[in-house]
């Protein structure tokens, strides 16, 4: 696909393909985008912040987002549910009458010939489930599990959006072209997260065990 103009909405969260994100738009710039975009084809890109502006910066990795539901409010504002789209990488920003920022973007796809090999896939998603178990009982809910495709792109990509981990990390996740870094990373950094949150619970147990005054916990004895 040759590169295309796309309305940008620079924001610090990292949208990932295949993956939902729900949006609050407020500022009167963005709400013009969002009626832009409602009349057109339903798209923007999310990006970061450039490192010293506002404005992406050149070769900055981001994800379209196709807007899927559209809640406006009485004041103006609006809430919007975005799903990720492909990824695209910024190659300039265009001069547009529009108050908001518009770039020239090139499709940003992984490269050929770089799935990990399926014991590898197997793996993470081991260690996705573990994480995912402990970060419920860290939160006393059960929040909805992600479902997890079987393709290794989107399947990293969906374990990649779930991770609570610094935006750096995310950003790395999002911009490595070679689908098998991109699981290499997961190994690493998934343990280190189920280690957090393993600490979280057991003070967390221990916080539910004091103020109930009693030995027995509703929490799995095996965490």
């Amino acid at each position: 696909m040759p590169p295309y103009p796309l309305p940008l909405f620079p924001l610090n969260v990292v949208l990932f393909p295949g993956t939902p994100l729900p949006l609050h738009i407020f500022e009167p710039r963005y709400r013009q985008m969002l009626a832009d975009c409602l009349i057109g084809d339903r798209r923007f890109g999310i990006v970061q912040a450039g490192a010293n502006t506002e404005a992406p910066d050149r070769g900055a990795v981001g994800c379209v987002a196709e807007i899927r539901a559209n809640e406006q409010l009485p004041d103006g504002r609006s809430h919007i549910v975005v799903v990720g789209g492909a990824r695209f990488v910024v190659q300039r920003l265009l001069e547009d009458p529009a108050p908001y920022f518009v770039g020239l973007v090139e499709e940003f796809l992984d490269q050929a010939g770089t799935a990990p090999v399926a014991a590898t896939q197997t793996e993470v998603r081991d260690l996705f489930v573990r994480y995912y178990e402990l970060y419920r009982v860290l939160h006393d809910a059960d929040p909805e599990e992600p479902e997890l495709p079987e393709e290794a792109v989107p399947l990293s990509f969906a374990i990649s959006a779930a991770l609570q981990c610094d935006q750096p990390l995310k950003c790395r996740l999002l911009a490595t072209r070679a689908t098998r870094e991109r699981f290499e990373l997961l190994l690493r950094l998934i343990p280190v997260l189920s280690g957090e949150l393993e600490s979280a619970v057991r003070v967390h147990r221990r916080a539910y065990q004091n103020g109930k005054g009693s030995p027995h916990s509703v929490l799995p004895t095996e965490l």
